[in-house]
C-alpha cells in the first residue's frame, strides 16, 4: 500500500468566482472536502503542492492527510477541475473519509514479466481492454496499483479478473461478470497469413465443382 501524502490546507469563509479567481492570483488552489456526515469545509491549497501531487498520476486514488488550521482529516480527491488551456489543477473537491469507510477507486494495472510470455515472444500483441480496474477498498488499503504476471500466456488467452489476486479487503466494483483485462493478439503479419491461406483453400473449393460438371458434359455427349 502508499503511503499516505500530506497536504497542509487553509480554511476560508467564502465561496463564489470572485473569491476563487483571487485566490489563484495569490497561486492558491479553492477546494471543498465533504462527506461523513458533517458540513462542508471551504479551503484552499498552495498551487504547487497540488500540481505536483497531480502530476505523479494517481491523485485521484491517493488517500491524503490533509491539515487544516492544525487539525487532520483523512480525505481522498473525488473530482478534479483542471484549466482547459494550461491543463493545471484549478478546483479540488475532497471527500471525508471516515473510520472504517470503504470506497471505490481507480487502480492502475500494471503488467509484468512480459519476456516469460510464450505468446508475446512470438510476437504477439499485448491488448490492455483496462488500464485502469475500479476497486472497493477499505480506506486504510487501498493498493497503489495491481499486477498482471503474463509467465505462460499464450496468443489468443485472455486474462480476467478472476485471475487478478487482490489485496484482502479488496473487490472488483463490477461483480456482474468476469470482465476481461487483458489479451495477447496475434501480430498483424500472422493475422494476415492465415487469412490469405483461408481464401486459398476457397478458391480451390470453388473450381471442385466446375470439375464435375465438365466430367458429366463430356459423359453426355459420349451417349
Amino acid at each position: 500500500m502508499a503511503d499516505n501524502s500530506q497536504l497542509t490546507a487553509q480554511a476560508r469563509d467564502r465561496a463564489g468566482k470572485g473569491v476563487a479567481r483571487a485566490l489563484r492570483r495569490e497561486g492558491r488552489v479553492p477546494a471543498v472536502v465533504y462527506g461523513d456526515k458533517k458540513s462542508p469545509d471551504l479551503i484552499s491549497l498552495a498551487y504547487n503542492e497540488v500540481n505536483r501531487l497531480w502530476n505523479k498520476g494517481s491523485f485521484m486514488s491517493a488517500l491524503l492527510d490533509l491539515e487544516v488550521d492544525g487539525k487532520v482529516q483523512r480525505v481522498i480527491p473525488r473530482d478534479v477541475q483542471l484549466d482547459p488551456v494550461k491543463d493545471f489543477v484549478t478546483h479540488v473537491d475532497f471527500l471525508r473519509l471516515g473510520k472504517g469507510a470503504t470506497i471505490a477507486v481507480e487502480v492502475t494495472v500494471n503488467f509484468i514479466n512480459e519476456e516469460e510470455s510464450p505468446g508475446i515472444k512470438r510476437g504477439g500483441i499485448l491488448n490492455v481492454v483496462r488500464h485502469e480496474v475500479e476497486l472497493n477498498c477499505p480506506a486504510e488499503s487501498i493498493p497503489e496499483s495491481i499486477e498482471i504476471d503474463l509467465t505462460g500466456t499464450d496468443i489468443g488467452d485472455s486474462i480476467h479478473i478472476s485471475a487478478v489476486k487482490l489485496p484482502d479487503g479488496v473487490t472488483p466494483s463490477i461483480t456482474d461478470r468476469d470482465f476481461t483485462i487483458a489479451t495477447v493478439a496475434a501480430p498483424a503479419a500472422l493475422v494476415s497469413e492465415d487469412n490469405a491461406a483461408e481464401e486459398g483453400e476457397g478458391e480451390e473449393g470453388e473450381d471442385a465443382p466446375a470439375a464435375e460438371g465438365e466430367g458429366e458434359e463430356g459423359g453426355d455427349s459420349e451417349g
